[in-house]
């Protein structure tokens, strides 16, 4: 199996390629509307409790949906291709930017808020200068586990027609190859792989750097 992948990678190079590029695509365009989206509710949630129990119930809502079900309901919505995708991918990776947003400010020490509102600190200056940055490590935290599930989920985006490297999975599954769709789940895993890699070295650097030797903590998303 492994020998057929190999030669699957070479005599299709242009094919895995080109949905390699569909797949980043499409998950960095979803990366940057949630990633949007996410810290803006995350922030409204931290004026407002009400508001905060409804998107929480909302998003966990959303989450009880099974994706592919998402993704038909949304075909019959905006069609077929690439603007349902996204839709569908942000819905489902909205959830751990606005919580850990929420959670990262309102853990924020209330000692350092008094302190800064004390000195005559504005609230635009309260959020921007130290609410967000002290969460920030919390946030980071949130969107490494977003960005991963948005690559995970992108490689169902081709059923609906928005291309990417499920393209191939789809393509072996309904050819009965199953070198094909191995071929394709292995690039959205090593795709996956090296991004939370990458990611997890920024996040090691940021928690040194605003945290100092304190130990990682754990937060549940």
């Amino acid at each position: 199996m492994l020998k057929e992948i190999f030669q699957l990678y070479v005599s299709r190079s242009s094919f895995f390629t080109k949905l390699l590029v569909e797949h980043i695509v499409l998950t960095l365009i979803a990366v940057l509307l949630i990633t949007i989206i996410g810290l803006f509710l995350g922030i409204l949630m931290t004026k407002n409790k009400l508001f905060a129990s409804l998107m929480f119930a909302l998003t966990n809502f959303f989450y009880t949906i099974p994706s592919i079900a998402l993704f038909g309901v949304l075909v019959t919505i905006t069609g077929i291709g690439r603007n349902s995708a996204i839709i569908a991918l942000t819905i489902y990776g909205v959830l751990p930017i606005i919580r850990n947003t929420y959670v990262g400010i309102m853990e924020v020490d209330t000692e350092i808020i008094e302190s800064a509102i004390g000195m005559g600190t504005t609230e635009k200056e309260l959020l921007l200068k130290i609410q967000l940055p002290l969460a920030l490590p919390v946030i980071f935290t949130g969107f490494r586990t977003m960005v991963i599930m948005t690559i995970a989920l992108g490689g169902i985006a081709s059923f609906i027609g928005a291309g990417g490297l499920g393209v191939a999975i789809w393509r072996g599954i309904t050819t009965n190859y199953p070198a094909m769709t191995m071929a394709g789940s292995l690039l959205v895993a090593g795709f996956a792989i090296i991004v939370d890699l990458f990611l997890q070295n920024i996040e090691n650097i940021m928690r040194k750097k605003i945290l100092g030797n304190e130990k990682k903590g754990v937060l549940n998303v």
